[in-house]
């Protein structure tokens, strides 16, 4: 790798040039982020999941920049015009915007008015022009200047002098400074300024509220510009850069105007307003609308991502056997049950909601699905008839000892699943209604593993997903998905291929061979039988090991995140104590106040000794926070059950830059504006709720006509802050 990008690297995240050097050698080699980040302290310093993905993004950056570099100095010099001052300033280039405004007089162009002036051979009069332009320039008869190249291509000195200015214009607006300078300003000093089309009267359209809307552009709001953004994509609003023209023209004059000759000072000015207007202008402002562009698009991506990461990590229920229903009013319940792992047991349609003879069977034939099945957990959709059917499986259950335990849980995704290839591979016989249902029982017991199986797009925690770069959007939640999935660890004997696929090392086809290996010769026994799986090598199996897990194995460590490759480590430290390996829990005690150097070694040191104890402190602990669940309250299930100032329980269900989403059990989610989260200024709502969060809220408005519903998180009376 080139040094000078390590300590360029070194420099910008205050590393020391080592921990760069040896990090990018371990991605040079192969190895994942995650398993970096947990199973390579030594090397990198103990940098983090974060801190690991920045630097290696940044290193791609500046690594493409540098490849850019020399494409581009090899095209200046093909064409014979590169200079020792030009290459210096192109190697010290520190980001792709300057380069390419460098690089913009050398592109190979269309043909322009400039370039059809130069082959009527009107650049020698330009020159001239650009000579006489300084100030102690003698006067100058611009027309007598001009007649001499009047011939069979230039009809009059008129059309000279305009293609000479074509000539000057072009040059203008390819200097570097001067676009620079420009670019500058308008995002300091720029105003987006919105307008909803004459075709959109007052009150029909989802973006009324730009109907006259200005803000400078230094200032919008991500969400803000994504939705003035939307509107003019769907035609609905008219969307303008405004910026002081006249502040740009007199820049522009002020740093290429040099001559005190008047009517040479008034050939240049005509030229560089026409070189604003036609070169400037247009190229200069859609620039700005597309860095615009890609700063709202990361953060609304990673709003997203922090929403991703909060739903994966949810709380599991536990493994028990589960009831699923998906509910509905005229095609009835899909009642499902799953074994304690999530195993397919039993499919019936309940119609409880179809009179009191269909209610009393429905009641029947859920009770003996229950007790026939020692139901554990119950899993109610919050779909259409979610409310009616809680109620309904309340009454039930209550005349049970023990009662299973009732959980409203999301149906975001659970149809784009069922109707998916994975959920036909899964289950081929099954009917997607089925399948739906299943995948809410299992979103209960474990929502990390069953949520994987659905684009995160589909889930419902996203801002402006759809109007953001899709490529770098998949990129990043793939990143969130593969982190959680590696922070959590996966159960080697249960996890679905989907699953097994963002485990560090694994791919999809790797990922299928370990559950081919798994249905041909039974659960794994230790993690060692991976290297029997097909296409799972050495390498493969190092990144992996450690994030797979294996209960009521040969090895007990096989249940933990300690990595194979340290097993030796744990077995000394158990001889030394006299410990046997099945009570690996004790060791930590015995070993939190000793020196832990004498089990150190090449690639294990103190850092890693350290999580290893804390992994025996609990091996097969599930990282994740205890289970918690909201409470609606009872006869409110729709719209017309809310009343202004009511307090309920709610569930986040989506953080934005603007507020936060809270499902209160009536099928429409309210928001709770940012403003409203609470008693302080709020920045980012990020930094008040996630989703997931259990909150209690109040009911500030009610807009049956929209089905919009206004909550707040404050104290009743306090005065709103933004």
């Amino acid at each position: 790798m080139a040094s000078n990008l390590v300590q360029v690297l070194a420099r910008e995240f205050s590393l020391a040039p080592t921990q760069v050097e040896n990090t990018l050698k371990l991605f040079a080699e192969g190895a994942t982020v995650p398993f970096v980040a947990r199973y390579r302290k030594e090397r990198t310093g103990g940098l983090n999941e974060v801190q690991l993905r920045e630097l290696a993004e940044r290193h791609a950056y500046l690594g493409e920049l540098e490849e850019r570099k020399t494409v581009i100095l090899a095209s200046i010099g093909e064409q014979d015009k590169l200079t020792d001052e030009l290459t210096k300033r192109i190697v010290q280039c520190g980001t792709k915007s300057e380069l390419e405004d460098l690089y913009l007089p050398f592109r190979p162009k269309r043909r322009t008015r400039a370039a059809a002036a130069r082959e009527k051979g009107l650049e020698p009069l330009a020159d001239r022009l650009a000579a006489l332009n300084r100030p102690d320039a003698p006067a100058v008869d611009l027309e007598a200047e001009a007649v001499k190249y009047v011939g069979e291509a230039v009809a009059s000195a008129e059309e000279a002098l305009a293609g000479a200015a074509d000539i000057l214009a072009e040059a203008a607006a390819e200097r570097a400074p001067l676009r620079a300078w420009v670019r500058a300003y308008l995002l300091k000093s720029g105003h987006f300024a919105a307008r909803i089309k004459p075709d959109f009267p007052p009150g029909s359209t989802k973006f009324e509220m730009y109907r006259d809307y200005r803000i400078a552009v230094r200032s919008v709001a991500p969400h803000n510009l994504l939705a003035l953004f939307r509107g003019e994509a769907e035609g609905v609003i008219a969307l303008d850069l405004e910026f002081d023209e006249r502040a740009v023209l007199d820049y522009l004059e002020a740093r290429e105007i040099r001559t005190r000759e008047p009517a040479l000072r008034r050939f240049w000015q005509q030229m560089l307003q026409d070189a604003f207007e036609r070169l400037f202008k247009n190229a200069l402002t859609g620039e700005v609308r597309a860095l615009k562009k890609q700063e709202a698009d990361l953060a609304s991506i990673q709003t997203f991502e922090a929403n991703l990461r909060e739903l994966l990590l949810a709380s599991p229920a536990g493994r028990l056997p589960t009831l699923a229903i998906d509910p509905g009013f005229r095609t009835g319940c899909k009642v499902a049950v799953l074994g304690p792992t999530g195993t397919f047991i039993e499919y019936q349609a309940i119609f409880p909601h179809q009179g009191a003879g269909q209610r009393a069977q429905a009641a029947r034939v859920l009770q003996d699905l229950i007790t026939r099945h020692r139901i554990g957990l119950i899993a109610v959709g919050n779909g259409t008839g979610g409310r009616e059917t809680d109620a309904f499986v309340g009454e039930v259950i209550a005349a049970l000892d023990p009662q299973p335990l009732k959980v409203m849980v999301s149906e975001a995704g659970a149809s784009i699943y069922s109707a998916s290839a994975v959920a036909a591979a899964e289950f081929p016989d099954l009917d997607v209604t089925v399948r739906g249902a299943i995948s809410i029982g299992r979103r209960l017991q474990d929502p990390l593993a069953e949520l994987v199986k659905i684009d995160p797009k589909s889930i419902g925690v996203g801002q402006y997903q759809h109007d953001v770069d899709q490529k770098l959007l998949k990129r990043k939640l793939d990143e969130t998905v593969e982190s959680c999935v590696n922070h959590v660890g996966v159960d080697l004997n249960t996890a679905s291929a989907e699953l097994l696929t963002f485990v560090a090392g694994i791919g999809v086809a790797v990922a299928h061979n370990i559950v081919i290996y798994r249905d041909t010769h039974g659960p794994y026994k230790n993690r060692r039988a991976l290297l029997k799986v097909t296409k799972l090598g050495p390498k493969a199996f190092e990144q992996a090991a450690g994030f797979l897990r294996i209960r009521d194995g040969d090895n007990p460590l096989d249940n933990t995140a300690v990595h194979p490759e340290s097993y030796p480590v744990v077995r000394a430290m158990a001889s030394d104590l006299g410990i046997p390996l099945d009570r690996i829990a004790e060791i930590p005690k015995h070993l939190q106040s000793a020196d832990l150097n004498r089990y150190a070694g090449p690639t294990v040191g103190e850092p890693t000794l350290r999580d290893i104890l804390a992994e025996l402190e609990k091996p097969g602990r599930d990282p994740r926070a205890a289970f918690q669940y909201a409470t609606f309250k009872e006869g409110v299930n729709a719209l017309k059950d809310l009343v202004v100032g009511m307090e309920l329980e709610g569930v986040v269900t989506n953080v934005t830059n603007f507020g936060a989403f809270v499902d209160i059990g009536v099928h429409q989610d309210g928001l709770v504006h940012v403003s409203q989260l609470a008693d302080r200024f709020v920045a980012d709502p990020k930094a008040v709720v996630k989703v997931g969060q259990i909150v209690r809220v109040r009911v500030l408005e009610v807009n049956t006509a929209l089905g919009r519903i206004g909550l707040s998180m404050r104290q009743a009376g306090a005065p709103p802050r933004r």
